[in-house]
C-alpha cells in the first residue's frame, strides 16, 4: 500500500502546529497504524528529520495510550484502540490525517502527544477504597450479586484513553468520570466512599476545565470498550443523592 500521510506537528506546548505531508510505501495491510507510524519514523531518521512522536505503550489494547485522532475520528474507523487498527481499515492511495486528541484540558506535549494528567487527577480525588483487606480475601467472603457484578466489570473496561473527550463536541469527561465512580460504588468494598466519591471525582473533572456533557453520544459511540452511554445517567443520580446529603 501506498499512502499519503497528513501529520500534525507540533514541537512542544508553546509552539504553533501545523499539519505536515508524508509519503509512505510498502505498507502491509496486515500491519497496524502504530506499526505504520514506526516506518515513517523509521524514513524521517533516515533522512536525519525528527520523527514523529506519539504515544504507545502495551499495544495490546489495554493501557490506552495510544491516543489518536485518524480522518477525524478518535482511534480511527473502527470501533477499537488505534495499536488494534491494522491498515486493511484502509485502500491503497489513501489520504490519511493524524491528530492528537483535541480538548483544552488534554494540551499537545509534542506532535501527537498529549497531557492526560488530568484524569490521574480525576482518579485520585475519589477513584478508590480505603477498606483495609489485608492479606488476599477468600473469592466469596463478600457475596456481590451478579447483576452488580456485571455492572461493576462492565465499566471496570475503561482505559482511561481518552476517546469520550476527544470525540465529544464539548470536550466532556463524563464518560471517563461515571465509569470510574460506577465501577466501584456499585461493589460493598467502595460502598464508604460512596458519597464523597461521586462528589469529588466530579468536582476535579470540572476543575480540570473539561466541558459540560450534553448528551450528544459521541463517547460512548467512540469509546474502544464500550461505556453504555447510561453510565452517565448513573453517575448523575448517585451525584444527586449525595448532593442533598451534603446539601451542596
Amino acid at each position: 500500500m501506498k499512502l499519503t500521510l497528513r501529520v500534525w506537528r507540533q514541537q512542544n506546548a508553546d509552539a504553533d502546529g501545523t499539519m505536515s505531508t508524508y509519503e509512505v510505501d510498502g505498507i502491509s495491510p496486515d500491519m497496524s497504524f502504530l506499526e505504520m507510524l514506526d516506518t515513517l519514523n523509521e524514513e524521517l531518521i533516515v533522512k536525519g528529520d525528527d520523527p514523529v512522536a506519539f504515544d504507545h505503550d502495551c499495544r495490546e489494547g489495554i493501557c490506552g495510550a495510544c491516543s489518536l485522532v485518524i480522518n477525524g475520528d478518535a482511534h480511527g474507523p473502527e470501533r477499537t484502540t488505534t495499536c488494534q487498527l491494522h491498515m486493511r481499515s484502509f485502500q491503497d492511495g489513501d489520504t490519511i490525517d493524524v491528530e492528537p486528541w483535541r480538548a483544552s484540558a488534554f494540551p499537545v506535549i509534542k506532535d501527537l502527544v498529549v497531557d492526560r494528567s488530568a484524569f490521574d487527577r480525576i482518579i485520585q480525588a475519589g477513584g478508590y477504597i480505603t477498606a483495609p483487606t489485608g492479606a488476599a480475601p477468600e473469592a466469596h467472603a463478600t457475596p456481590v450479586p451478579k447483576p452488580d457484578a456485571d455492572f461493576a466489570f462492565e465499566h471496570a473496561e475503561c482505559i482511561g484513553c481518552g476517546a469520550c473527550v476527544a470525540a465529544c463536541p464539548n470536550g466532556a469527561a463524563m464518560l471517563f468520570t461515571s465509569a470510574k465512580i460506577n465501577h466501584l460504588n456499585v461493589l460493598p468494598q467502595g460502598a464508604p466512599e460512596r458519597e464523597t466519591r461521586v462528589l469529588d471525582m466530579v468536582e476535579q473533572m470540572d476543575e480540570e476545565g473539561f466541558g459540560g456533557c450534553t448528551l450528544a453520544g459521541e463517547c460512548a459511540t467512540a469509546c474502544p470498550k464500550g461505556i453504555p452511554l447510561m453510565s452517565i445517567t448513573s453517575m448523575n443520580k448517585e451525584w444527586l443523592r449525595a448532593a442533598r446529603k451534603a446539601k451542596r
